[in-house]
Protein backbone atom coordinates (compact mmCIF):
# COMPACT_ATOMS: atom_id res chain seq x y z
CA UNK A 1 0.00 0.00 0.00
CA UNK A 2 2.65 2.25 1.12
CA UNK A 3 4.37 1.85 -2.19
CA UNK A 4 1.12 2.67 -4.06
CA UNK A 5 1.13 5.85 -2.81
CA UNK A 6 4.70 6.56 -3.13
CA UNK A 7 3.87 5.85 -7.16
CA UNK A 8 1.45 8.60 -6.60
CA UNK A 9 3.92 10.58 -4.66
CA UNK A 10 6.43 10.37 -2.38
CA UNK A 11 5.36 12.11 0.80
CA UNK A 12 1.77 10.60 0.68
CA UNK A 13 2.37 8.60 2.56
CA UNK A 14 4.08 10.21 5.60
CA UNK A 15 1.29 13.45 5.18
CA UNK A 16 -1.86 10.33 5.30
CA UNK A 17 -0.48 9.12 8.48
CA UNK A 18 0.15 12.60 9.88
CA UNK A 19 -3.99 13.47 9.01
CA UNK A 20 -5.14 10.17 10.29
CA UNK A 21 -2.71 10.82 13.72
CA UNK A 22 -3.86 14.30 14.00
CA UNK A 23 -7.66 12.79 13.72
CA UNK A 24 -7.36 10.37 16.65
CA UNK A 25 -5.40 12.89 18.90
CA UNK A 26 -8.50 15.11 18.45
CA UNK A 27 -10.66 12.27 18.65
CA UNK A 28 -9.22 11.69 22.09
CA UNK A 29 -8.08 14.41 23.74
CA UNK A 30 -11.22 16.77 23.22
CA UNK A 31 -13.78 13.98 23.11
CA UNK A 32 -14.36 13.91 26.74
CA UNK A 33 -14.90 18.00 26.83
CA UNK A 34 -17.60 18.02 24.61
CA UNK A 35 -21.48 17.83 25.29
CA UNK A 36 -22.48 16.93 21.68
CA UNK A 37 -19.89 13.65 20.98
CA UNK A 38 -21.48 12.56 18.09
CA UNK A 39 -21.38 15.40 16.23
CA UNK A 40 -18.17 16.14 17.53
CA UNK A 41 -17.24 12.34 16.18
CA UNK A 42 -18.92 13.30 12.95
CA UNK A 43 -17.75 16.46 12.33
CA UNK A 44 -13.91 15.52 12.98
CA UNK A 45 -13.96 12.79 10.74
CA UNK A 46 -15.42 14.59 7.65
CA UNK A 47 -12.66 16.78 8.35
CA UNK A 48 -10.39 14.09 8.13
CA UNK A 49 -11.82 12.38 5.29
CA UNK A 50 -11.65 15.96 3.37
CA UNK A 51 -8.21 16.31 4.39
CA UNK A 52 -7.26 13.05 3.28
CA UNK A 53 -9.09 13.65 0.03
CA UNK A 54 -7.53 17.13 -0.43
CA UNK A 55 -3.83 15.38 0.22
CA UNK A 56 -4.51 12.92 -2.61
CA UNK A 57 -5.89 15.61 -4.74
CA UNK A 58 -2.77 17.89 -4.52
CA UNK A 59 -0.89 14.87 -4.79
CA UNK A 60 -2.31 14.56 -8.50
CA UNK A 61 -2.73 17.91 -9.43
CA UNK A 62 1.37 18.34 -8.95
CA UNK A 63 2.31 15.58 -10.83
CA UNK A 64 -0.52 16.87 -13.51
CA UNK A 65 1.42 20.40 -13.29
CA UNK A 66 4.55 18.96 -13.78
CA UNK A 67 3.81 17.53 -17.34
CA UNK A 68 2.74 21.59 -18.28
CA UNK A 69 4.85 24.27 -19.26
CA UNK A 70 5.11 26.81 -16.32
CA UNK A 71 2.21 29.05 -17.48
CA UNK A 72 -0.34 26.02 -18.29
CA UNK A 73 1.06 24.80 -14.65
CA UNK A 74 0.36 28.07 -12.60
CA UNK A 75 -2.77 27.92 -14.57
CA UNK A 76 -4.32 24.51 -13.74
CA UNK A 77 -2.80 24.48 -10.44
CA UNK A 78 -4.80 27.50 -9.09
CA UNK A 79 -8.03 25.82 -10.99
CA UNK A 80 -7.71 22.75 -8.95
CA UNK A 81 -6.85 24.76 -5.95
CA UNK A 82 -10.14 26.57 -6.25
CA UNK A 83 -11.76 23.45 -6.48
CA UNK A 84 -10.08 22.26 -3.14
CA UNK A 85 -11.45 25.09 -1.19
CA UNK A 86 -14.73 25.23 -3.05
CA UNK A 87 -15.71 21.45 -2.31
CA UNK A 88 -14.19 22.19 1.79
CA UNK A 89 -16.89 25.45 1.70
CA UNK A 90 -19.46 23.19 0.46
CA UNK A 91 -19.20 20.00 2.72
CA UNK A 92 -18.58 22.76 5.93
CA UNK A 93 -22.16 24.07 4.45
CA UNK A 94 -23.70 20.70 4.55
CA UNK A 95 -22.72 20.24 7.98
CA UNK A 96 -24.10 23.75 9.24
CA UNK A 97 -27.13 23.63 7.55
CA UNK A 98 -28.06 19.68 8.29
CA UNK A 99 -26.31 19.87 11.70
CA UNK A 100 -24.89 16.16 11.10
CA UNK A 101 -21.89 16.97 12.21
CA UNK A 102 -20.17 19.66 14.14
CA UNK A 103 -18.56 22.05 11.32
CA UNK A 104 -15.78 23.58 13.81
CA UNK A 105 -14.80 19.64 14.29
CA UNK A 106 -15.04 19.43 10.69
CA UNK A 107 -12.71 22.49 10.38
CA UNK A 108 -10.45 21.00 12.94
CA UNK A 109 -10.19 17.55 11.16
CA UNK A 110 -9.13 19.15 7.88
CA UNK A 111 -6.36 21.32 9.68
CA UNK A 112 -4.79 18.08 9.95
CA UNK A 113 -3.10 18.78 6.43
CA UNK A 114 -1.64 21.52 7.09
CA UNK A 115 -0.35 20.32 10.66
CA UNK A 116 0.48 17.18 9.43
CA UNK A 117 2.52 19.06 6.14
CA UNK A 118 4.21 20.93 8.90
CA UNK A 119 5.21 17.63 10.46
CA UNK A 120 6.36 16.00 6.90
CA UNK A 121 10.04 16.06 7.65
CA UNK A 122 9.44 14.09 11.04
CA UNK A 123 7.05 11.79 8.86
CA UNK A 124 9.92 11.33 5.64
CA UNK A 125 12.67 10.01 8.28
CA UNK A 126 10.02 7.46 10.32
CA UNK A 127 9.05 6.00 6.82
CA UNK A 128 12.05 6.38 5.17
CA UNK A 129 13.38 3.75 8.10
CA UNK A 130 10.55 1.85 7.95
CA UNK A 131 10.94 0.92 4.68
Amino acid sequence: MRTRLRKINTALPGLLFGIILFGILCQVLVFFVVEDKTGYSIGLWVGVLTAIFMAFHMAVTLNAAVERDVKGAQAAATRQNIIRYLIVVVILGILMVTRVGNPLAAFAGVMGLKVSAYLQPLFARLFHHGA
